[in-house]
């Protein structure tokens, strides 16, 4: 078996290596021997990206992928065999309550324990029999390059918005980290082939440690059913542009179908870098928010997670937990217990939480002997100075906190720092008055919705705890506003973690506030909790995910771009690239034709910084307009001086200036004006209004025709411009209401024209004139690239179903570049336009063989040579 180098992993973590594909049979186990390389990938092709296995097995199937497996490992001590058992705390398995009982659900991950390259078959086949998991095996060094490095000292700090200043604050992005990120997202979507039935099944892909992967599989699938959730934050754009690999990871993320975050203000992050970095525009369609990319629409959810009611319920009523209450309220009585639980690391603010306890005691000593705060540390995740630095200021803030403000037989700060199962941590819950969650920065945190669950209690717990099953239950919660639950709970007090005071007094609010109102608040919290629990979540992703991908079928897929920057272009399945030799064959057997050609990003590129036509383009159409068989016209947004002198030397030429307010069959006739609507007194109601936006943005500007007022805002501040353009518009319509004028918004322009003027009309009125001449048309080819045009589409197509024509022509409506279109074909850019021409033109003016090609050849050489 040939497997690739390492090398190449390389390259293609660079982007330059057009990625192979997997396999789809299902041979499990498959030993992984050399880093990042699975080793029968290359004898496979891809054709179309649709030629899928099919399973024998008809029963709903979810492939969840995540870093970690939801199971613990050990070995057993006189056997020496691995043994394993589900992780219950694991968010992987509450999920499956929200699908149906007969969905299967396979894990996709690593193992938290390192397997023996010799033990590895055994231990996959036992994972996937009595667990349905499916383990990678990522070989150690790539594993720490990967888990280590990039997520946890790269991606991590940076979407807890740390940027590495300096090198002793974060590191600098490392190229070799990198490509282990990318080489172990691939081993991930490997192993997904391998199980997967593309056609059926449904991939559920979790968290930062795994967002490339989406690309690798849709490369290999076109159509599977692909979802995302990110558990962190999202930064802003100011935070995730400075990453070196933001495209990469943006793109990786795109070739999913649906997308979720906890929160709008992560989904809003996101879209505006798609918006700043890709260029990607999103709407809302029917309260769902779609991005359209290359033609498929990829959706975003948002919806925080939940807790497991039935989980949470049941600690509550074990022996253990009941005795463990007990024994906390007879430690702290008479004293009010305020808990945190947080694990150690720079983010959650324990130390920050610590000093507003010290300030709530300074402020209030009448508290001092009453209050205690409970803080339980959970074993940190990641390593390094920072982690040991925040574990001493702990350390330090409680023990001068203790020394100044406690006694003999009381410390108002109690630090738990070995591990705490779970059912201590839901006695402690039970027992607290206040929760506090001071995070600086965090993705969900389900503390909070812990807490709430434990203290409404159940009536095991009830008895431990000396209540009534009637009595009022009550919480209060303290939560910072820089965590993900935190708009979920409107009852609870949200703070800025970094003003001391502020949570000072919230702490003090939270244990002098009456249980009339702390009843009121944990109420609306518990309702809202035991109706958003995880398995609601699950069900509603499941369900968002399959309306995203029902249209997966109904149309045709083409893969475009090598490696990291590989999409899939999705269109209507009549839509096709339109080929030069089949519309020369249709055009020499017609002779009465029309042509319809736009200008910018047509006939010349949208980008070019010279407007002009070049002397190639005037050649072509001189040609083309001399044919006696043709009738041709530019039909443009451009003024008639700049398109009359630019083409002054094509005397046959019909222009359509401004969307066809002004019209010239040829240059030796007339300007004709739009006779639909020649008041253009609006135009001084309107200039005023777009000055006003113009000086209020900057980079905008205005664009003055004579039929027409145009703000464009492409140089401005993609966001800003974009909400501004959106009020521009609202303005405009509601001062233009009763004025025969129409407002439009375009790709960076908001646009007021008359009422009743568009290209669609010049293409009728051509048409028509051409039918009223006796010379109805067998050809009509129309090419344009923007919405504009889309008028001259629908136009035409209307237009030549009239029973006014004898027979209907053969039509050739194309747009430029692969997108959504009610033309029939397609050509990639303003160059293949001109070579479509080129052919035309050749056509219409025969010459000896070789020698256009020998000319353009020699013109060519002339011009590089100037």
């Amino acid at each position: 078996m040939a497997s690739r180098s390492c090398a190449n992993l390389l390259e293609l973590a660079s982007g330059v290596l057009d990625i192979p594909c997997t396999p789809s049979p299902r041979t499990l186990p498959r030993v992984m021997t050399v880093p990042g390389i699975i080793s029968d990938v290359d004898s496979y092709s891809n054709d179309d990206g649709d030629s899928d296995g099919t399973s024998s097995v008809c029963r709903e199937r979810k492939i969840v992928v995540a870093n970690m497996l939801p199971l613990h490992a050990k070995r057993d001590p006189e056997t020496n065999k691995w043994c394993f058992s589900l992780d219950e705390d694991s968010i992987l398995i509450h999920l499956k309550d929200g699908f149906s009982s007969e969905t299967e659900v396979v894990y996709v991950g690593s193992l938290k324990a390192e397997i023996d390259a010799s033990e590895q078959d055994e231990v996959a086949q036992k994972l996937l029999e009595e667990f349905n998991c499916v383990p990678t095996f990522l070989p150690s060094d790539l594993q720490k390059k990967f888990y280590l490095g990039f997520c946890k000292r790269q991606l991590w700090p940076l979407f807890h918005y740390m940027l590495p200043m300096c090198p002793d604050h974060g590191d600098r992005f490392d190229r070799s980290l990198w490509q282990a990120y990318v080489s172990a997202n691939k081993i991930y979507a490997d192993k997904v082939m391998e199980v997967i039935n593309p056609e059926d099944d449904c991939v559920w892909v979790h968290d930062y440690h795994l967002m490339v992967l989406p690309t690798f599989l849709r490369k290999r699938y076109y159509r599977v059913k692909l979802g995302f959730f990110l558990h962190s934050p999202f930064p802003s754009s100011e935070i995730y542009r400075t990453l070196t690999v933001r495209d990469e990871i943006l793109r990786g993320l795109l070739n999913c179908d649906l997308i979720g975050f906890h929160t709008f203000d992560y989904a809003r992050h996101f879209l505006s870098c798609c918006s700043r970095m890709l260029g990607l525009d999103y709407e809302s369609k029917r309260g769902h928010i779609g991005l359209d990319y290359f033609g498929r629409t990829v959706y975003i959810k948002i919806l925080p997670v939940g807790v497991h009611m039935g989980r949470l319920e049941s600690a509550l009523n074990l022996p253990s937990t009941t005795a463990k209450v007990k024994e906390i309220q007879e430690q702290f009585k008479g004293k009010k217990v305020i808990l945190g639980i947080d694990d150690m690391d720079i983010f959650k603010g324990i130390s920050l939480k610590l000093l507003a306890v010290e300030q709530l005691l300074q402020q209030n000593p009448e508290l001092q002997g009453k209050i205690v705060l409970v803080q339980i540390v959970n074993p940190a995740r990641g390593f390094g100075k920072d982690v040991q630095e925040a574990k001493n200021e702990t350390y330090l803030t409680a023990k001068r906190i203790n020394v100044v403000y406690g006694s003999p037989n009381y410390e108002p700060v109690i630090l738990i720092d070995h591990p705490v199962s779970h059912q201590e941590k839901s006695a402690y819950y039970a027992v607290a008055e206040c929760c506090i969650v001071n995070a600086v920065r965090d993705g969900m945190n389900l503390v909070p919705y812990k807490y709430i669950v434990c203290r409404q209690g159940t009536p095991d717990m009830n008895e431990a705890l000396g209540i009534t099953e009637d009595s009022p239950r009550t919480s209060m919660l303290v939560v910072s506003e820089f965590i993900g639950c935190s708009p979920s709970l409107s009852g609870a007090i949200r703070v800025n973690p970094w003003d001391i005071d502020a949570v000072a007094d919230a702490l003090n609010l939270a244990i002098t506030m009456s249980n009339s109102e702390k009843q009121l608040r944990h109420e609306k919290h518990y309702r809202y909790v035991s109706s958003h629990d995880v398995a609601y979540w699950a069900r509603s992703f499941s369900q968002d995910l399959d309306r995203a991908c029902q249209d997966h079928y109904s149309k045709r897929c083409w893969g475009i771009g090598l490696g990291l920057r590989f999409r899939v272009v999705s269109l209507s399945p009549n839509f096709r690239k339109l080929s030069v030799d089949h519309i020369v064959s249709a055009y020499k057997r017609t002779t009465r034709r029309a042509i319809f050609l736009d200008y910018d990003g047509t006939v010349i590129p949208q980008t070019s910084i010279i407007k002009s036509p070049s002397p190639e383009v005037l050649s072509m159409m001189n040609s083309l307009c001399k044919d006696p068989k043709n009738t041709v016209f530019i039909v443009s947004g451009r003024s008639r001086t700049s398109l009359g002198d630019w083409f002054a030397s094509c005397e046959k030429l019909g222009i359509a200036a401004e969307h066809g307010y002004f019209l010239r069959w040829d240059s030796t006739s007339k300007w004709e004006t739009s006779l639909v609507s020649a008041d253009l007194d609006w135009k001084e109601i309107v200039e005023p209004v777009m000055r006003l936006y113009t000086e209020a943005t900057d980079g905008s500007n205005i664009e003055s025709k004579e039929s027409a007022l145009v703000w464009h805002h492409q140089d401005a501040d993609p966001d800003f411009g974009s909400c501004q353009a959106k009020e521009l518009l609202d303005h405009l319509e509601n001062v233009l209401a009763n004025e025969p004028a129409l407002v439009k918004r375009g790709q960076h322009i908001v646009e007021v024209k008359p009422q009743g003027v568009s290209k669609g009309l010049v293409a009728e009125k051509v048409l028509l004139r051409m039918v009223n001449d006796g010379k109805p048309p067998d050809f009509v080819m129309c090419i344009g690239d923007d919405r504009s045009d889309e008028d001259m589409f629908e136009s035409i197509l209307s237009t030549v179903a009239s029973p006014l024509l004898p027979s209907p022509p053969e039509i050739f409506a194309c747009t430029v570049g692969r997108k959504p279109s009610k033309a029939k074909y397609y050509l990639d850019d303003a160059i293949d336009v001109v070579k479509l021409l080129q052919g035309l033109a050749t056509a219409s003016n025969p010459k000896p063989r070789n020698l256009p090609h020998i000319q353009v050849s020699f013109e060519s050489a002339f011009d590089s040579v100037m």
